[in-house]
């Protein structure tokens, strides 16, 4: 009988893994490694959460360059950050100001200045470009749908995460931890999911407020997207992507499916 329940199990457990396997290629031989890294916005941000971090403050910038120089590991031959592509010559001016002078001073840094130029100075880097793509879309729809459809998965799932929240203690973590959290797989879902997903829950009879609205979020991150793969990129660039953390977890999806890139894990640089 022992034999036999093991035999079973290491059956199973075959039949697993051969799912797991892919059946065909469909990535390019020539595909190109990218390190799409997740951060909250280190300066000022109109989004609908922010995190209380002091930019100017000088342990504060320590520490960021300090995640640089493990994340520099990687040798990206191209930087992406999340600002629009009308700015890539201030961007680019900026930059190289900053690699002619590290010590000097921004007036409004966030995570680009902080931990993008650094990561591309210790890099080398010589290419760099925003590719966001502004797109308003009604977050706080669930407050203003009435007679919604009578299923509270909306309310119970917020219940569920304030208490995670809490019990999570993000806000007192290390930026090290913090940043380790932004890029956990389970943790990009959940922004997937407050972000656009969850809103198709809220609706009235017939009708596709919260869909629509999710719809957009996701409308606008398939146009930064698009504005990526409009960057020449060569087989030998190594492409590191910095951008707010729902950003990040929109294109690990679009990512895993397109033939052109293959994603390289971050957790491999986050010591």
């Amino acid at each position: 009988m022992n034999k036999l329940f093991l035999f079973l199990q290491l059956l199973i457990i075959s039949q697993l893994q051969a799912q797991q396997k892919p059946i065909f290629q469909d990535k390019f031989p020539d595909a190109v490694p990218v390190l799409n890294f997740g951060t909250f916005h280190m300066g000022f941000t109109s989004d609908a959460t922010s995190v209380d971090f002091d930019e100017h403050n000088k342990k504060n910038q320590e520490d960021v360059h300090k995640v640089a120089k493990m994340l520099a590991e990687f040798k990206p031959t191209v930087i992406i950050v999340e600002d629009i592509p009308e700015n890539n010559h201030l961007i680019q001016k900026a930059y190289q100001d900053y690699l002619n002078n590290p010590e000097m001073k921004f007036k409004h840094p966030s995570e680009i200045e902080l931990l993008a130029f650094e990561i591309g100075r210790l890099s080398k880097t010589t290419r760099i470009y925003g590719i966001d793509h502004q797109m308003s879309y009604n977050y706080m729809i669930p407050n203003s749908v009435k007679e919604k459809v009578n299923d509270n998965t909306y309310e119970r799932y917020f219940e569920l995460i304030e208490k995670e929240e809490v019990r999570l203690n993000y806000d007192n973590l290390s930026l090290l931890d913090k940043l380790k959290v932004d890029n956990h797989p389970q943790y990009l879902d959940f922004l997937l999911n407050v972000n656009a997903d969850i809103l198709t829950y809220v609706s009235t009879k017939g009708n596709f407020e919260g869909a629509d609205e999710a719809a957009k979020y996701y409308h606008r991150n398939i146009r930064m997207f698009s504005n990526l793969n409009q960057i020449e990129l060569k087989a030998d660039d190594r492409v590191f992507i910095l951008m707010g953390a729902s950003h990040t977890a929109f294109f690990n999806d679009f990512m895993k499916r397109s033939p052109r890139y293959k994603l390289v894990d971050p957790f491999l640089y986050l010591k």
